[in-house]
């Protein structure tokens, strides 16, 4: 097991260019399953999470070729239907190969997922749209199953908006009988670029973007090409990074209109931020001032960048309120920043910080992917020596060689062997 060794005060300058997006990925991954073909993906980031859901895939028979800078999946010959809990535990986004299969092969088995514990992200509202489309489903000893003969459109209204559930269900719809109107339904980019996939492989949707998606069924789908959209969750982390170290980025290959809430509220705390076509400009401020955050799904602030902001926050002039909306789990990550002297105080779904001067290095422990990376930021503002931070198999599971991009722009940054 592998720890990251930072040694901070450095600011960062320079030029980063930012990867395909994980959370893109994996359900475009997924939907190589619905139609044979050799399907060619740009793109796709080498992470922990893609490896995984690869593993599953060709454990259902799919195959998979490497090509510079992209990979081809095919699914011409899938020999099974079940996603064994070996595999899908360390990754909750494995259940989006519920639609895919259940749509393909009539029949899906699936293993209840795990992945980061950062709250409970139940499921229910997946299985409720697909009996609703037709599938008869049981859950018995840690397992979905499903079976449908042939799905049929339907009307469903997610209770909330889900991300994973609708991805899953459009994948579903996609050669369903008839038509199928999700309502309520997420509108992040990850989203529209799943969409913009299963066009490009002769699907019928319409509303993406919006919180009403139309489908109408298709007897056949084909294989296609498609390039992952640029992640912004990792854009942002580095965006946070210049603002928190007083440095000077360039963020390139990134889309700046995926990231229109970060830029305003780092704006507030004092950051200059210019944007281009592709890329981003941020000047971190000479004194850091304390904006308050609230979590809400896209074009809200992205939970996945709360724990980032919460470390630029712990050295900013002034008090911040941070309000978790989406997870309930997703504090957990405040006692590691305690250990570097933050000062954090939780009340149910929200946390006021108290901005200090400094932080101090410290060993510290991640506990889910975006916590890791608050983490990595808080060493590299922090004083006093190494920070080491343990157990870094969650952060490889969502940033590609983060340390060495790190270190490209400027800071004493490595990764060191257990």
């Amino acid at each position: 097991m592998d720890k990251i060794v930072i040694e901070g005060g450095n600011p960062l300058k320079g030029t980063v260019r930012i990867s395909g997006a994980k959370n893109a990925a994996l359900p475009v991954m997924a939907a190589c399953l619905l139609t044979g073909g050799w399907h060619h993906l740009k793109r796709i980031p080498r992470l922990r999470d893609i490896r995984t859901i690869q593993r599953i895939m060709m454990n259902l028979g799919a195959a998979f070729r490497e090509l510079d800078g992209a990979i081809e999946v095919n699914s011409d010959n899938l020999t099974g239907y079940q996603a064994p809990y070996d595999l899908v535990k360390t990754m909750r986004a494995s259940i989006l190969l519920l639609g895919p299969l259940l749509a393909r092969c009539g029949r899906a088995k699936i293993s209840l997922p795990g992945g980061c514990a950062i709250g409970a992200r139940p499921v229910n509202l997946h299985l409720k749209a697909l009996v609703a489309m037709g599938a008869d489903i049981y859950l018995d000893h840690g397992y979905i199953h499903a079976r449908a003969n042939r799905l049929h459109g339907a009307e469903i209204f997610f209770d909330i908006p889900t991300v994973t559930g609708t991805e899953n269900i459009m994948m579903a719809a996609v050669t369903a009988q008839g038509t199928t109107i999700l309502k309520n339904a997420a509108n992040e980019p990850e989203v529209l670029d799943l969409a913009d996939m299963l066009r490009s492989m002769g699907a019928e949707i319409e509303g993406d973007g919006t919180d009403t998606i139309f489908i109408q069924g298709v007897d056949h789908l084909r294989s296609s090409q498609h390039e992952i959209i640029p992640d912004r969750i990792e854009a942002g982390t580095f965006m946070i990074g210049a603002a928190l170290t007083q440095g000077t980025l360039t963020i390139e290959g990134c889309v700046p209109g995926h990231l229109t809430s970060l830029v305003e509220k780092l704006k507030q705390t004092g950051a200059e931020i210019t944007s281009g076509n592709q890329s981003i400009t941020i000047r971190g401020p000479d004194r850091i001032q304390s904006v308050d955050i609230k979590t809400m799904p896209y074009p809200g602030f992205p939970t996945d960048l709360q724990a980032q902001f919460m470390t630029l926050m712990t050295v900013a002039n002034g008090w911040s309120m941070i309000r978790e909306t989406i997870f309930e789990n997703r504090f957990i990550h405040v006692g590691e920043l305690r250990r570097m002297g933050a000062d954090i105080e939780i009340n149910g779904g929200q946390a006021l910080v108290k901005g200090k001067d400094r932080l101090f290095s410290a060993p510290v422990m991640a506990t889910d992917l975006r916590a890791s990376a608050s983490l990595v930021l808080a060493g590299l503002a922090a004083e006093g020596g190494r920070t080491e931070v343990h157990r870094i198999y969650h952060l490889d599971r969502g940033y590609e060689a983060i340390e060495e991009k790190f270190k490209g722009v400027g800071a004493s940054i490595w990764r060191e062997s257990e």
